[in-house]
């Protein structure tokens, strides 16, 4: 006998699963995680607490409020619903870009989060954010008026469900420019999407959404905290699994049994799209095909996805794969295949390895959702990237300064070799590692992969969550980075300290690369700023 552990959500079935996809106001509200067993002949259950799903019984001009309405999603959520003529409201700590934009559109914004503000709206839901704690004095005070409550996952389910069409694109990294990919393809293909992105997008107008259709919805499905649990699909992608998020996940077999809930939402029928070469594909698919067996939700059509292998036959190669691949002036160049048979010649905007992959996932969904070679030869030609990857700042002292988000060790690895890629004289990395818990749980990555750098700097460690530093400093891993490599790496703390470490060293044709969450990338745009810097938006 042979015992794992899987995630599950009992479903509330509201007569039976075929009616269930047809109710376009329920909404999965996730709780609890059960053990499941597996035998050779059947499954079993134990089902600790049942769970159901939230009806989210909303109508034109109803009013919904949104707590951290200033986040990059929670504000394109509230964008979309005004869109669907809901009247929106909405509450956060301070003003940005995303809240001035909703207030000019019409949203009444708080900058308070307190009690009266929900006395004054009256709305008919109250929408939270995954950072909004239990002792919010809105949310106490929507639960004590009776007012419906959920959090945003759950309303980003709710709200897919309003589609004929939905693509949900899925992975522990490249999410943000897959989606963004695919979007642009569709747009390109005519099919005016609706799209719920994690970053600011140029063809979004710097916005995070899209407002299309009500036909056709593209959006990110994040696995943090498993709120992609709640979604509804008739497509998905699944562009990898790695071990990610260990302060929700106990470990890679738990993040890969996530995924499995994940994809067993999907429709009968559904469209499925999964690495060619994935590391727990086996893994997944077994456990996948048990899943749905058990609650007889069909088969998928499942189609796979990467790079031609020379050891395989032509039968046996990915379903969409690309081949001659070649870096001209550091941008991608190379072939696509669609079932072995040549689909079109394609060039990227933008460096990597690992963003031809996700070209390759955005292109088959969207093949396989209508949209032809041309339109995605289009798109993709001109795409440069959604915001916050390897974007080009400006420069300093001559040096050209690039931000990347990658802040996982995978990410950060792709992100070396992209620029790598690019022509330069010499690569200057800056790593800001997101959270003392990811520090800890991955201390040795974060040494290992600046290898072979000079002059590695090791940037204030961020943490949005987290208080207790778990022993990890800039200054320890910079300290054990030289002993380790007899090498120069520093740690440092201050916009100050970065101008005067690269001061009088960088030159014409050197990447200054600041890698990680916002703090290094504010970073970014303050050097700039400086005195011997070049901020390009400050040009235009």
């Amino acid at each position: 006998m042979h015992f794992l552990s899987l995630c599950y959500i009992d479903i509330f079935i509201l007569y039976n699963l075929q009616t269930l996809f047809n109710y376009f106001t329920t909404l999965m509200t996730v709780n609890t995680l059960s053990d499941k067993i597996f035998t050779e002949n059947k499954e079993v259950f134990n089902m600790n607490n049942i769970t159901t799903y939230q009806n989210l019984d909303l109508k034109s001009g109803d009013k919904i409020h949104f707590i951290g309405i200033g986040g990059i999603s929670m504000s394109g959520l509230a964008e979309i619903a005004m869109s669907l003529n809901f009247v929106v409201s909405g509450s956060d700590t301070r003003s940005t870009e995303h809240t001035e934009r909703l207030a000019k559109s019409g949203a009444k914004i708080f900058y308070s989060q307190l009690a009266d503000n929900i006395t004054q709206t009256q709305p008919d839901l109250v929408v939270y954010s995954s950072a909004i704690p239990e002792n919010n004095e809105e949310l106490i005070s929507a639960n004590n008026l009776g007012i419906q409550s959920v959090t945003r996952a759950q309303f980003l389910g709710w709200l897919n469900r309003r589609y004929e069409t939905v693509i949900n694109i899925s992975g522990t990294h490249g999410k943000s420019t897959t989606t963004s990919m695919a979007a642009l393809i569709m747009m390109e293909a005519g099919l005016d999407p609706t799209v719920h992105l994690g970053a600011d997008f140029e063809y979004f107008g710097g916005r995070t959404i899209r407002i299309g259709n009500e036909k056709l919805f593209i959006s990110e499905a994040d696995e943090y905290k498993r709120s992609f649990w709640n979604f509804f699909s008739t497509t998905s992608i699944i562009l990898n699994i790695d071990a990610d998020h260990l302060d929700v996940y106990k470990d890679i077999d738990d993040i890969v049994d996530s995924f499995v809930r994940f994809a067993g939402n999907l429709a009968q029928n559904g469209i499925l799209i999964i690495p060619a070469d994935g590391s727990h594909k086996d893994d997944f698919l077994k456990k996948l095909k048990i899943l749905r067996d058990q609650e007889q939700t069909g088969d998928l059509n499942i189609y796979t996805f990467g790079k031609y292998n020379s050891e395989l036959s032509k039968n046996e190669q990915a379903d969409y794969y690309y081949d001659e691949l070649e870096y001209i002036n550091g941008i991608p160049h190379f072939k696509v295949y669609k079932n072995s048979e040549f689909y079109g010649d394609f060039k990227l905007k933008i460096p990597g390895d690992h963003n031809v992959s996700n070209a390759i996932a955005a292109i088959a969904a969207c093949d396989l959702n209508g949209a032809t070679a041309e339109a995605a030869q289009r798109a993709l030609e001109k795409f440069h990237g959604a915001g916050g990857r390897y974007d080009i700042f400006g420069t300093f002292e001559g040096a050209k300064v690039i931000a990347d988000y990658a802040h996982h060790p995978t990410e950060l690895r792709a992100t070396l070799q992209a620029a790598n890629s690019m022509p330069h004289n010499k690569i200057w990395p800056i790593c800001q590692v997101l959270n003392y818990s990811r520090a800890r749980d991955y201390h040795e990555d974060y040494l290992d992969i600046f290898k072979g750098y000079e002059d590695v700097v090791y940037y204030k460690i961020y943490s949005t969550r987290e208080w207790d530093d778990l022993g990890e400093s800039v200054e320890r891993f910079a300290e054990e980075f030289n002993s380790r490599y007899d090498n120069n790496a520093v740690g440092l703390n201050t916009v100050d300290e970065l101008i005067n470490f690269y001061h009088g060293k960088v030159q014409e044709g050197d990447l200054i690369l600041f890698l990680g969450p916002d703090g290094v990338r504010d970073a970014a745009i303050d050097v700039c700023r400086s005195e011997n810097g070049i901020y390009f938006k400050d040009q235009k």
